[in-house]
Order: structure tokens, then sequence, then C-alpha cells
């Protein structure tokens, strides 16, 4: 054979043996493990990103749903305002017109027992004048009248007059 730059002898086919069981070698220990380590771990991160997406999904209806309970939670809230400050209302203006009654009603028994007062003086008053005038028409009966005494029984009349009216 040529001795060239690549000799084929024995040599060269070791060195090919050798390369190839090497290559087996590195395949089988190295290799093999580290592409399964490789596929594992993709896997495993591959499951993760879909559990996390799984759970996003879950969690965004999750909270979806609580927007709906809160949105209700808050609708009933503002209906049960609406209706206690209607009733709140209502119950004022029956406080106010029950008021308003018992007020009427106060004027009215005032305006009652001031006629009634008033009446009663008057009974009083005519009652009183009746018996004045009983009084003087007796004394004059009693005296006889001349000027000067028609005079002193005037003035005595208008004392008397005076002074139970101051009486009572």
């Amino acid at each position: 054979m040529q001795q060239g730059l690549v000799e084929f002898g024995w040599t060269f086919i070791f060195q090919i043996v050798n390369t190839l069981i090497i290559f087996l070698v590195l395949r089988r220990f190295l290799f093999k493990p580290t592409t399964e380590f490789m596929e594992n771990r993709t896997k495993s991160i591959e499951d993760a990103i879909e559990e996390a997406t799984t759970k996003n999904k879950e969690a965004e209806e999750i909270k979806a749903q609580y927007e709906v309970k809160l949105d209700n939670i808050k609708d009933e809230r503002n209906q049960i305002i609406k209706e206690a400050t209607k009733r709140a209302d209502e119950k004022g203006d029956e406080i106010i017109k029950a008021a308003q009654a018992e007020a009427q009603k106060i004027i009215e028994k005032g305006q009652q027992d001031i006629q009634r007062e008033k009446q009663k003086t008057l009974n009083e008053l005519k009652d009183q004048i009746s018996t004045l005038a009983i009084m003087a028409a007796s004394k004059v009966i009693e005296e006889e009248l001349n000027e000067k005494a028609h005079k002193k029984m005037i003035e005595q009349f208008i004392k008397e007059v005076g002074e139970t009216q101051w009486q009572n």
C-alpha cells in the first residue's frame, strides 16, 4: 500500500472500532440518560404549564362566578336599602299624619274648651247681673225715690257692682 495522508491499515480499523465503541458507550451511558432526562424534564415542564393553565382557567371561572355573586349581592343590598328607605318614608308619613290628626284634635278640644269657658263666664255674668238688678229693684222699692236718694242709690249700686265684679 501506498503511504499517503491516510493509511488504511489495522490502525485505522482499530481507530474506527474504538470510535464506534466510545460512541456506543457514550450513547448508552451518557446520551441516552441525558436525552431521557431532557425528555422527562420537558414533559414535566409541559405538564406543569398545562396544569397551571388549567388552574388559571379554573381560577378565572371561579373569579367570574364570584363577580356574578358579588354583583347579585350588591343588587340585593341596593334593593334592601331601597325597600327600607321606602318603608321608613311611609312610616314617617304615617307618623306625620298621626301627629297632624292629634294636633287637630287638640286644637278642636282647645276651641271647645274656650267656647265652654266663654259660655260659662257669660252665664255667670248673666246670673250676677240678674242678682244685681234684683238687688237694685228691691232697694228702689224700699226707699222712696227722691232725687237725692236716687243719686245715692245709683252710686251705691255702681260701687256694689264694681266690688262684685272685682271679687270674681
